[in-house]
């Protein structure tokens, strides 16, 4: 999921950006009414995460901006436990509504169920040749084995298993999974893919994580005997 978080409160905004990143989450941070209403605008999201006070312009006024271009899934965040507070930001369009403090547990699990309500259904579990991978569970395994991955490689490896059998470039990869223009005197990409590699595909003899030179990684079963 690629979540926008608009609030002001650093500590607040803090752990729900290490939070949400835990979780294999892109995630951007505005602090203030005026950037958030920008981003909100501007880039495509699955869900926003709006806190009500903020400087500049509150969080009405940045849904209502929001709403006038977008239909992006929207919770609201308030410190104030007012009747009238919900019902104005579900009446201007918010989805949901939450009151502080609250639970990460909770507030993901809504995300979540935001999300999956504005897409079609999507497979919870994906496959090729011996290689699981449980998207609700973000669990990986090959050959029956777990994989210990970190959350950036299991990321990275979902973001290949969607489009399996599709080549990747570094820019694409640079993009979907760490949310950025690709720099080409930066080796992230070629770092991650290479310790990917080392947990998926070290111990066996069959590789699915494959370099296409020139043009980027697949993932995907090959007939033995292919090129890789």
């Amino acid at each position: 999921m690629k979540i926008l978080i608009v609030e002001d409160e650093a500590k607040t905004a803090d752990y729900l950006y290490k939070g949400l990143s835990e979780q294999s989450c892109v995630v951007d941070v505005a602090r203030n009414g005026i950037d958030g209403r920008h981003l909100a605008v501007e880039n495509e999201y699955d869900a926003i995460v709006l806190d009500v006070m903020l400087p500049g312009v509150d969080g009405f006024g940045v849904l209502e901006a929001l709403r006038a271009r977008r239909q992006t899934p929207v919770i609201m965040l308030t410190a104030r436990d007012r009747v009238e507070d919900r019902v104005r930001g579900l009446q201007s369009g918010a989805d949901d509504y939450l009151v502080k403090p609250f639970s990460f547990l909770e507030l993901l699990a809504r995300l979540q169920a935001l999300v999956r309500r504005g897409k079609p259904q999507e497979a919870a579990q994906l496959q090729i040749a011996d290689l699981h991978v449980d998207l609700i569970a973000r669990k990986a395994s090959r050959g029956g084995a777990r994989l210990d991955l970190t959350s950036k490689e299991f990321l990275l490896l979902t973001t290949l298993g969607r489009r399996k059998g599709q080549i990747l470039s570094k820019t694409e990869l640079a993009e979907l999974v760490w949310d950025m223009n690709f720099d080409s005197n930066t080796n992230v990409v070629e770092v991650a893919i290479k310790r990917l590699r080392v947990k998926i595909d070290g111990p066996f003899e069959h590789k699915l994580l494959h370099t296409i030179r020139g043009m980027g990684y697949v993932l995907e079963s090959r007939i033995a005997g292919e090129a890789a």
